[in-house]
């Protein structure tokens, strides 16, 4: 049996012996373990598992046993007879069922069901915590590494967008809502903001679920959601765990990152207070001669997170969850595309700044056989972009703009998980999102105000979704969702002259979508789907800027049919591949492009359609090698452009073609009990359009990534070194820097070759 972490050696073990192994404490089931080797029967194999990491196996019964810390007393268990020894080898299996393997089974969190990942019709993968952790605490960029559907755009750190399956609008944030749905827990991160980048510090995992989530999760999950599940407060252990690192990057600046986490319980196991920490300096590799400075693009992060659970009774608790983050850049990542590498002509300092925080409280508990989940949260989001605006022989300009988002949500909801037959949920929310723009141009001494806007959303939803298992291997679902919005704002430092033709156009208005839904789902085979799947989505609509003027735009809306096949567990088994094809009609796209005064603006700009298909898998080359890839191909086309300007677009900007991954891993142990741990990937990223219109025409993409990461070491402490960008690719991740630039094109080249060397421990 190959190492891992105790849960899955447990359930090979049961599988191959025809045992019971339990494991009750999720701390246990997580921890890493070595493997097994021999020749034994099923109570050896269990006896050798609690030997080698210091637990006790109990017996609960014939052929079952339960794993638990040394220090943990032994329940009182009726005196049975002891399991008689197993056949030999040779004899025939005996014609009894096995016993049921009592582990725990892959949930998607994500569904807010509960379903089994066989369960499921959707497109979902998986990240483990533990394995985005290595190699130094990372943001979003460690989620794009690894998932081909899921790409970004690269401003830098706090300022990005995202953007999974195709479904993309713009380069640009403004004040459409994401097409991306990002969760922390159970509430969302933001409305309409960019990606704040939180790092992926002390999570339990990343579920990521494609294709439009409309029914479950509303406005904003065009694409599909980013479901970021942080690990709770553990009752029963205290645990401190640290990482430090230090990185090298060539022709740049050296970077440091610092995390820390803290369990400590409380109250006699009934409460628990778990910290985390992060500091993160980025070093600088993009110059400004103009300026006389080296390596400008220095970025700094520091974060922290706190979370409490409070038990109140059996199957019932309170989590109240605080998380905040700094971002500073202390200029723009950006070069020009023709001249020397690395070198950017601009003529003032740029750079942005991004501040998040968040905090939510969350009720969750058992009425019997249903489910009840109540969340409520605040959430804040404040970020400040500057830009170049020098025109050719000009003084140096500084454009300036800040964009402040404040979000009030609330979710709850009643479920059952699916049994033998049925399974349910239903659930209402209510969001209030307030979103300001304001922006400033002038020399960076003399700031004058230009025409900035106002955005407010209050949506209130009633939705529901049952899944009936007709007969075993068949299950049919729908659901539905009933959304009401009230949109309003108004105008931000608009010339008085305008102000009449501004009252009309921002007065408050209402709309209401309903999103229905409906799958199929077959497994001929264990561990096997096949699933048909309809869903709509809906961004409600808004004001924007455009020639210093205010201006409505709509709602948009899509309808998408998917086909999809699943075998085996996402990461788990000896072999697992997910497949994906999905139509999308997008009616009314709402985008972002250049207006005459050469700033964004956002308009509908008409429909289109989108054929995407993707492919997903593992395979256990050998008991210590995993080889896994993935590949994403997108046929777009805006069909019907409503925007005379526009009349040339024919591709859904910042979605490549084609986009693949190749990964591996392998594990080597040693009998003084270290083990060796190794990951190497490569991803291509194809050519794609910076945006609609004429001004945003530029290509980018078409470059390869790379990385590879080694920790070597026991469970509790290790060194790691891990090395990016190892062919030093230049390429051009994103053909955009300031939307403002006159004469000059614009790469954002990847980070140089960079080396990374750890240290990790727990206690």
């Amino acid at each position: 049996m190959p190492a891992g972490r105790l849960s899955d050696v447990a359930i090979a073990v049961a599988r191959a012996t025809g045992t019971s192994i339990v494991i009750a404490d999720p701390a246990l089931a997580r921890r890493r373990v070595p493997g097994l080797r021999g020749r034994m029967d099923g109570a050896e194999a269990v006896r050798r598992i609690a030997r080698a990491n210091r637990l006790r196996a109990v017996p609960v019964g014939r052929g079952a046993w339960r794993l638990v810390a040394q220090q943990e007393r032994r329940r009182p268990v009726r005196k049975r007879a002891p399991p008689p020894p197993a056949p030999p080898p040779v004899q025939p299996a005996r014609a009894e069922p096995l016993p049921p393997v009592e582990v725990e089974p892959i949930i998607v969190i994500a569904s807010k069901r509960d379903l089994r990942v066989d369960e499921l019709p959707a497109q979902v993968s998986i990240l483990d915590g533990e394995r985005l952790e290595r190699g130094g605490i990372g943001g979003t960029e460690k989620l794009t590494q690894r998932i081909a559907t899921v790409s970004s755009t690269y401003l830098g750190s706090g300022r990005n967008k995202l953007f999974i399956r195709g479904i993309a609008d713009s380069s640009f944030t403004g004040p459409t809502q994401a097409t991306v749905g990002q969760y922390l827990g159970d509430l969302r991160l933001s409305y309409n903001a960019p990606d704040p980048d939180l790092r992926l510090s002390d999570m339990e995992r990343v579920e990521i679920l494609e294709g439009p989530q409309g029914t479950l999760y509303g406005a904003g999950s065009l694409g599909g959601i980013i479901r970021l599940v942080p690990r709770a407060p553990e009752l029963r252990e205290a645990s401190l765990s640290a990482v430090i690192g230090r990185s090298f990057v060539r022709q740049g600046q050296p970077g440091a990152d610092v995390h820390a986490t803290l369990n400590l319980p409380l109250v006699q196991e009934s409460a628990a207070l778990r910290v985390n920490f992060d500091m993160l300096s980025q070093g600088g590799y993009v110059d400004k001669p103009h300026l006389g400075r080296r390596d400008v693009n220095d970025t700094r992060i520091v974060a922290g997170r706190a979370a409490l659970r409070v038990s109140l009774a059996p199957g019932w608790s309170v989590d109240v969850l605080g998380v905040g983050q700094s971002t500073r850049a202390d200029d723009s990542q950006y070069a020009d595309r023709k001249g020397a590498p690395l070198e950017s002509s601009a003529r003032v300092q740029e750079g942005a700044s991004a501040d998040y925080g968040q905090a939510q409280i969350v009720l969750s508990g058992r009425i019997g056989s249903l489910r009840l989940r109540s969340s409520t949260g605040i959430a804040g989001q404040e970020l400040l972009e500057r830009y170049d605006a020098t025109e050719p022989g000009e003084e140096p300009l500084l454009f300036v703009q800040q964009n402040a988002t404040q979000m009030v949500a609330n979710e709850t909801r009643l479920w059952q998980p699916l049994d033998h037959r049925l399974g349910w949920l239903a659930g209402v929310s209510f969001v209030d999102n307030e979103t300001r723009l304001t922006r400033s141009l002038g020399s960076r001494d003399a700031l004058m105000r230009t025409t900035g806007v106002l955005n407010t959303v209050q949506e209130l939803t009633g939705y529901g979704e049952a899944s009936l298992r007709l007969f075993e291997p068949v299950i049919l679902s729908a659901g539905a969702r009933l959304t009401h919005a009230r949109l309003g704002g108004s105008g931000e430092d608009i010339a008085r002259l305008l102000s009449a033709a501004e009252a009309a156009i921002t007065a408050s208005r209402s709309e209401t979508a309903f999103l229905p839904s409906a799958a199929l789902l077959v497994q001929p085979a264990t561990e096997m789907r096949l699933y048909v799947r309809y869903q709509e989505g809906f961004r409600p609509g808004g004001l924007a800027i455009a020639d210093d003027f205010v201006r409505q735009f709509r709602s948009d809306r899509t309808r998408t049919v998917e086909f999809g096949l699943g075998i085996g567990n996402p990461g788990r088994g000896h072999f697992d591949l997910s497949a994906n094809v999905s139509h999308t009609d997008w009616r009314d796209i709402q985008a972002d492009f250049i207006d005459s005064t050469g700033l964004p603006t956002t308009a509908n700009i008409g429909n289109g359609t989108i054929w995407t298909a993707s492919v997903a898998g593992g395979l256990e080359v050998a008991p210590e090698l995993r080889l896994e890839a993935g590949a994403s191909f997108n046929d777009s086309r805006v069909d019907e452009p409503v925007i005379v300007a526009l009349d040339r677009i024919t591709q859904i900007p910042n979605i490549a073609r084609f986009s693949g991954r190749l990964g591996l891993s392998w594990q080597r142990e040693f009998a003084s009990g270290l083990t060796l741990d190794a990951e190497g990937w490569a991803s291509y990223i194809g050519k794609s359009r910076l945006g609609v219109g004429p001004e945003l025409g530029e290509l980018q993409g078409d470059y390869l990534g790379s990385g590879l990461l080694l920790r070597f070491g026991r469970e509790r402490v290790g060194l790691t070194a891990s090395l990016t960008n190892i062919a030093d690719v230049e390429g051009n991740r994103f053909a955009l820097g300031t939307p403002l630039a006159i004469g000059r094109q614009q790469v954002t080249p990847l980070a140089p070759r960079t080396v990374r060397i750890g240290l990790d421990a727990r206690f």
